[in-house]
């Protein structure tokens, strides 16, 4: 499993850094499937960010980023872990709850 370190300047960089990972990792054409988000939440308050990407022939391709520890876990269609991204700096969620 490779890990990586980055930086976000907002969660619309977040979102098009998930979608990228995914389509370059599975070979897909970059915005050219569905991909869906769901804040997570821990006791009321924002924890995290659920991502589902829809791809080829029903498969789904997830990514979470849980804010707690700074880090976005990608997984494969078979629940696999193949990628860990530290999060160095990024928007706070607690802005986007409201």
């Amino acid at each position: 499993m490779v890990t990586s370190v980055l930086q976000f300047s907002s969660l619309n960089d977040v979102r098009d850094y998930v979608n990228e990972i995914f389509c370059n990792y599975y070979q897909l054409q970059f915005g050219a499937f569905q991909m869906t988000e769901r804040l997570l939440r821990r006791g009321g308050k924002p924890c995290g960010i659920h991502y589902c990407l829809y791809g080829p022939r029903a498969v789904r391709f997830t990514a979470i980023w849980e804010t707690e520890r700074n880090r976005i876990l990608f997984y494969d269609s078979a629940g696999e872990r193949f990628l860990k991204t530290q999060v160095m700096s990024a928007p706070e969620l607690n802005r986007v709850a409201a």
